[in-house]
C-alpha cells in the first residue's frame, strides 16, 4: 500500500469548488444549465440549486443519480423521472431507464455542471454517473463543469487496480479501490487517459480552495443514506467486499458500514438485528435476526485493509458459501483474484503483496493529474 500518515491538521478555509462563485458564474450567464446534484450539493446551507437560481441561472434541467436528488433512496432503487417541488425545475434520472443523458436530453443545455460529493472509492457509483455523464457531453457538443470537492479519503492510495474486463458500473477504471483523488482530478484522468468511449470531454474544474492531499476533511452532508458519518465513510473500502457475502456490515442498523455480523453467537460478544429501515435499507441482509460479531466505531483511523475480510472468511470456514455473488464479488474486488485467493487461504499480507506492482504503476500514473499539493509517499 502507498500511503501517508494522515495530518490531523486542518488547513484553514477549505472551501469546496461551488463556493468559487466568482470563478465561475461567468461561464454560466446567459447558459442554459443542467446540474447534475444531490443533498451534498451544498453552499454553506443553501443548495446549489437555489443559489445559482437566486443570482439569475437559468437552470433548465436536474439530473438525479443513485439515491435521487435527495439522497433518500436506497442503494440500487431505480430513481423516477419527476418535478423538483421545491423549484419545478425537472429532474431526469440517470438511475432509472437509463444512466447517461440521452441527446434529447440535453438538446435545449449549453453547459452541464457536475457538483456531487464523492469518498474517493472504486465502487461509489456517483464517479461512474460522472463517467457516463463525461461521455454524453462529449458525444453533444457540451462542456462539463466540475465543481470539486475534498475527498475523505484522499490521503492515500490502496487496494487493487481494476482489471478493465471486470469493468461495470461499480467499477469503470483502472484506479485502486482507494484512488486518492478528488473527483476534479478524476475527472481529469478519465479525459487525459482516454477511458472515455467517445472524444475527450470539454472539461473545466472549480478548485477547491486550501485543500492538499494530507488535508483532514469531515463530509458536512452525509453522502449517501449508509454513509451516515465519517467513521463509515472511513471503513467503507474495506467492508463493502462484505456485501456480496452472507456476513452482515449493519445494513438495517443506524451504524451500516461500521459493525460486522453473522447469525451465530460464537462470532462475538457485540450483537445487532437488522431491520427494515426505508430509506436507508428496506429489505437488509439477516433481517430481524440477531447477528454477532464486531463493533468497529470507536477506535483509531482504518484506512483499507484486507484483515476483516480475511478473519470472517477463515473463522466462518463456509468457502464457497461464503459469498452470495461471485460475480458481485468480482466487480467490486475489480477482477477474480481477491475471491480466489481468499479461498486459497492466503493471508491479508500475502493477498496485498499481489497487486504492488499495479499499485504502484498507478502511482506514478496519478502524479501527472493532481491539482493539489500530494501526501508524502512512503511505503509500508
Amino acid at each position: 500500500m502507498a500511503a501517508c500518515q494522515h495530518s490531523n491538521r486542518q488547513l484553514p478555509a477549505i472551501r469546496p469548488g461551488a463556493w468559487q462563485m466568482t470563478e465561475y458564474l461567468p461561464l454560466l450567464a446567459g447558459k442554459r444549465v443542467a446540474l447534475i446534484v444531490n443533498q451534498t450539493s451544498m453552499i454553506g446551507t443553501t443548495h446549489l440549486v437555489d443559489t445559482l437560481l437566486a443570482r439569475g441561472v437559468k437552470v433548465v434541467a436536474l439530473f438525479a443519480p443513485e439515491h435521487g436528488i435527495r439522497g433518500n433512496a436506497d442503494a440500487g432503487e431505480k430513481i423516477a423521472d419527476s418535478t423538483d417541488p421545491q423549484t419545478g425545475i425537472p429532474i431526469i434520472s440517470l438511475y432509472g431507464r437509463h444512466r447517461q443523458p440521452t441527446a434529447t436530453d440535453l438538446e435545449n443545455v449549453d453547459i452541464v455542471v457536475f457538483d456531487i460529493q464523492d469518498v474517493g472509492v472504486r465502487f461509489y457509483t456517483y464517479i461512474s454517473t460522472l463517467h457516463l455523464v463525461m461521455e454524453a457531453c462529449a458525444r453533444n457538443g457540451k462542456p462539463l463543469l466540475v465543481l470539486d470537492r475534498p475527498n475523505p479519503n484522499g490521503h492515500y492510495v490502496a487496494g487493487p487496480v481494476l482489471d478493465t474486463a471486470y469493468a461495470s458500473f461499480v467499477g469503470m477504471h483502472p484506479v485502486p479501490v482507494v484512488y486518492g483523488l478528488t473527483i476534479g482530478e478524476l475527472a481529469t484522468m478519465i479525459n487525459g487517459e482516454g477511458w472515455l468511449n467517445s472524444p475527450a470531454c470539454d472539461l473545466h474544474v472549480i478548485k477547491i480552495a486550501n485543500y492538499t492531499h494530507d488535508s483532514s476533511y469531515v463530509l458536512p452532508v452525509k453522502p449517501s443514506p449508509n454513509l451516515p458519518n465519517a467513521r463509515a465513510v472511513e471503513l467503507y473500502p474495506s467492508l463493502c467486499f462484505f456485501e456480496p457475502t452472507v456476513v452482515s456490515i449493519g445494513r438495517g442498523t443506524t451504524y451500516p458500514f461500521q459493525v460486522i455480523g453473522y447469525p451465530d453467537s460464537t462470532m462475538g460478544d457485540f450483537s445487532f438485528t437488522p431491520r427494515s429501515i426505508p430509506g436507508m435499507s428496506k429489505y437488509p441482509k439477516h433481517q430481524d435476526v440477531t447477528c454477532y460479531g464486531q463493533d468497529l466505531r470507536q477506535g483509531p483511523p482504518t484506512p483499507f485493509t484486507l484483515t476483516y475480510l480475511v478473519d470472517w472468511y477463515q473463522r466462518l470456514a463456509l468457502d464457497s458459501a461464503f459469498f452470495t455473488s461471485n460475480s458481485f464479488f468480482d466487480k467490486l474486488a475489480g477482477s477474480d483474484r481477491l475471491r480466489h485467493r481468499l479461498q486459497q487461504g492466503l493471508s491479508a499480507e500475502e493477498i496485498a503483496a499481489g497487486w504492488q506492482t499495479e499499485l504502484q504503476a498507478y502511482m506514478a500514473k496519478r502524479k501527472k493529474y493532481l491539482l493539489y499539493p500530494d501526501f508524502n509517499e512512503q511505503q509500508p
